[in-house]
């Protein structure tokens, strides 16, 4: 058994391109895989439900609609407690493996002191996800196998938009579980926008992006608690016109959040992101080709 009969009847991961790209704008979903393998269940000490809470839950579907306005939307069908692409290849814990790990990983970030390296130990709420150690092979077979095709589609899809526009502007898409805990005791916000703290996209599309939400009726927060992982990190180049913010969304908005179902709210936010990405794509575009200081 190996990741590739994992995903015999799944692709692992996918695109859905418009007929022609329009706008210089594509989106991701990295967190929103559902398709839970076998022999990875069976692996764990959590039922089928319970395995899920790191899941960004129906997040491909609510972004669904911007094909039709001209932007691709790359999505992971594997899930993310089986192996996050939102991390370095190799934010790995010895402890979690029996077996050798290569020289060069990394098993001292925050996040695999957390649980939640590339291989998560956890899922949300502390959650141990394996009955015993897992083979470092079966880790490394993953990250071969799925992270780094994942990330190669992800740098061509990239790149292809910068030579069609002269930009390009990567969306990263995920959810937030409305009981997280923010260090001040003010609303949870329905949306954050990270940027990781103005180093991943020109300021006026941040900015801008906050404003058209905040317009459309959402609280937004800027950076805090989530100013975006390893994708936003990786991709954004503002002053070479490749740019990337994480767009978190909280669940309450969309989803009973106990039974994994859509809530009657679910449609009017996905026309509400509709309306936020065609709004957003009309910004001008000398603004993301310029070069800010700030970014130099």
């Amino acid at each position: 058994m190996s990741v590739h009969s994992d995903f015999e009847t799944v692709v692992p991961f996918s695109v859905r391109t418009p007929a022609t790209q329009t706008i210089p704008f594509l989106f991701n979903s990295p967190h929103s895989g559902r398709h839970y393998p076998r022999r990875f269940i069976a692996s764990s000490r959590l039922d089928a439900d319970g395995v899920r809470r790191s899941e960004d839950v129906f997040v491909d579907e609510l972004f669904a609609g911007v094909v039709a306005l001209g932007a691709p939307l790359m999505m992971a069908h594997f899930p993310r407690a089986y192996l996050d692409v939102n991390r370095e290849p190799y934010e790995l814990d010895p402890r979690m493996f029996s077996g050798d790990l290569p020289a060069g990983v990394n098993s001292r970030s925050p996040r695999v002191a957390g649980g939640l390296g590339t291989v998560p130990r956890i899922v949300a709420e502390g959650q141990p996800i394996y009955r015993e150690k897992l083979p470092a092979a079966e880790a490394l077979e993953r990250i071969e196998a799925l992270y780094m095709p994942y990330h190669d589609l992800l740098s061509t899809m990239i790149e292809r938009t910068f030579d069609r526009f002269g930009q390009a502007i990567l969306v990263d898409c995920h959810s937030m579980p409305s009981t997280t805990r923010f260090a001040d005791a003010g609303p949870m916000p329905d949306i954050i926008i990270g940027d990781r703290f103005g180093t991943a996209c020109h300021p006026s599309l941040a900015d801008y992006a906050i404003q058209l939400l905040r317009d459309g009726g959402f609280r937004v927060a800027h950076n805090r608690p989530y100013a975006g992982g390893f994708i936003t990190e990786r991709y954004g180049r503002p002053a070479l016109a490749r740019h990337a913010f994480q767009i978190e969304i909280n669940r309450a908005l969309y989803l009973d959040e106990k039974t994994y179902s859509k809530t009657r709210d679910f449609d009017a936010l996905s026309d509400a992101m509709g309306r936020f990405v065609r709004e957003l794509s009309r910004l001008p575009a000398e603004w993301m080709r310029a070069t800010p200081a700030a970014a130099e």
